[in-house]
């Protein structure tokens, strides 16, 4: 009772701090959205963005092929372009047997000029779509039937009208660690990251023997992390050379984008 005088005589602003430390605010649950609603987000929102989008659909209009639109641009001297989508389900379906069943991906993709895309999710369907439909080029989307349904978190990113995934980029996620403190070494994210990923690529720009990479390499090995490598531990590292003054020796002598790229899809077994 004396604690709920004190309170009533402390007015208002007794009465606020306990709501406020009563109740707390939750943070929102990610957006769910399924492939098919992604699809449709991405054309309503380029044919808003661009009066000259428009859609056309089975029987709607004549048309003269996906293999015709890719020579256009290459037999004009590159004078017209043929900024067109042509979009479709592909690949296995439920219950249709050989009639409906079929991957095309590698018809369209022997056809010089076209370019050909896969999503598979809700993200990949949306910012690929805006990104063929922007496109100057004949675009094939080739989308699984069986994804339609299937919901995806979109990510705050992924909800703008200006969000798209640039054509020709693979869809590989890398975990990047800042390592920032050589030693002491943050051995536990390492490890905590190589649980996760199962996957582990090493980049320096000091010599490769005895380095910094060579340290990280045998702190896994001789760890708990070891048994969730799915593949080799790949080291990007600066050339087992002087340092040359040539500027063009100079670049192939610390690593590159291109080295850090090739050591992921090597640790992939993507090449």
């Amino acid at each position: 009772m004396a604690a709920l005088r004190r309170l009533l005589c402390g007015g208002k602003s007794h009465v606020s701090v306990l709501l406020r430390r009563e109740f707390h605010r939750s943070s929102p649950a990610a957006l769910q959205v399924n492939v098919r609603d992604a699809l449709n987000q991405a054309l309503d929102e380029e044919i808003e963005r661009d009066e000259r989008v428009f859609l056309l659909g089975e029987e709607v209009a004549q048309y003269d092929g996906a293999y015709k639109a890719a020579k256009t641009y290459y037999m004009s001297a590159g004078r017209v372009s043929v900024p067109i989508v042509f979009r479709g389900p592909n690949g296995a379906s439920a219950g249709v047997a050989a009639q409906h069943s079929q991957c095309f991906a590698a018809w369209y993709a022997h056809c010089p000029g076209l370019k050909v895309l896969s999503p598979w999710s809700a993200e990949d369907a949306k910012g690929l779509l805006k990104a063929a439909i922007r496109d100057d080029n004949p675009v094939v989307m080739l989308e699984n039937e069986l994804m339609y349904g299937v919901p995806f978190e979109l990510s705050e990113e992924a909800q703008s009208k200006d969000f798209v995934i640039p054509i020709g980029k693979e869809g590989i996620d890398c975990e990047v660690i800042n390592l920032r403190t050589i030693r002491p070494m943050d051995t536990e994210t390492i490890e905590a990251s190589v649980t996760k990923t199962n996957h582990l690529v090493t980049v320096e720009g000091g010599w490769p023997q005895f380095g910094v990479g060579a340290e990280i390499c045998a702190k896994i090995m001789e760890g708990p992390a070891f048994n969730y490598l799915d593949a080799p531990v790949f080291r990007v590292t600066g050339a087992d050379v002087p340092m040359p003054y040539a500027k063009i020796l100079e670049d192939n002598c610390i690593p590159q984008v291109k080295d850090i790229i090739f050591a992921v899809k090597k640790t992939l077994n993507v090449i």
